[in-house]
């Protein structure tokens, strides 16, 4: 895929265009705790310029929105948490159902209001934490939760038909634009990479890893390797 011919044709029409990105593993490197996680102060500057000029730039992230807004800090951009959660007042009816199944499960959890993450990245058996997670994904399934895996996580949602693909999606149309890019690098992104669908322009980004899903990659028009490659790409723009 020429890169440099689409990112160039984004830049084109910056009025008319979306910059829509993750946050961990994208923008901040992937660190042991998520608590540690740090936006460099060099993609915050270049998310800052792209405010300036774009239509739209937004970070959607499993993190809840405020977390996100803080970890970003930009001013201009809009954030979005909870795998896009946030925006569809149906999940908050289950908040309550989400926070008891937590407090049940033997396993730390990130804070959340919408959705429960049990982290294994730090575990000392990964094998073992895995084996573990699992019983505690077939009691979501039981529960009437939905369980989902990600880099070094299980995640329980709610039964709510929003994700990262509906949240992109429905920022876009807000605004009325038909062009955008989204980069990504968990299971969840492939969900923003179909909210790009029928767009005039779409280029969707997977920043790549070991730990990352077959089906990012397969999904995008552009692969990159870690964000500091990513950095680079967005200078283009």
């Amino acid at each position: 895929m020429d890169t440099q011919g689409l990112t160039a044709r984004l830049a084109e029409e910056p009025g008319a265009t979306a910059i829509a990105l993750d946050v961990d593993g994208t923008l901040a490197p992937i660190v042991p705790r998520p608590e540690d996680a740090v936006v460099p102060d060099e993609t915050r500057g270049l998310l800052e310029r792209l405010v300036e000029r774009y239509a739209l730039v937004a970070c959607i992230s499993g993190r809840p929105g405020e977390d996100v807004a803080e970890l970003v800090g930009v001013e201009g951009a809009v954030y979005v948490g909870e795998h896009g959660l946030e925006l569809d007042p149906r999940a908050d009816e289950w908040a309550p159902r989400i926070a008891e199944f937590a407090a049940s499960v033997d396993w730390p959890s990130e804070p959340k209001q919408l959705t429960a993450a049990f982290h294994f990245r730090t575990a000392d058996d990964e094998r073992a934490a895995v084996a573990e997670l699992r019983k505690v994904a077939d009691r979501a399934i039981a529960a009437g939760l939905r369980p989902r895996w990600g880099r070094k996580v299980l995640e329980v949602r709610p039964p709510v038909d929003a994700d990262k693909g509906t949240a992109i999606r429905r920022l876009l149309d807000e605004r009325g634009l038909r062009r955008a890019l989204y980069a990504g690098d968990d299971a969840t992104d492939v969900d923003a990479f179909r909210g790009l669908d029928g767009l005039e322009l779409a280029v969707r980004v997977a920043v790549v890893s070991e730990e990352g899903p077959s089906e990012l990659g397969a999904a995008a028009n552009v692969v990159v390797n870690g964000t500091p490659a990513l950095v680079e790409l967005l200078r283009r723009l």
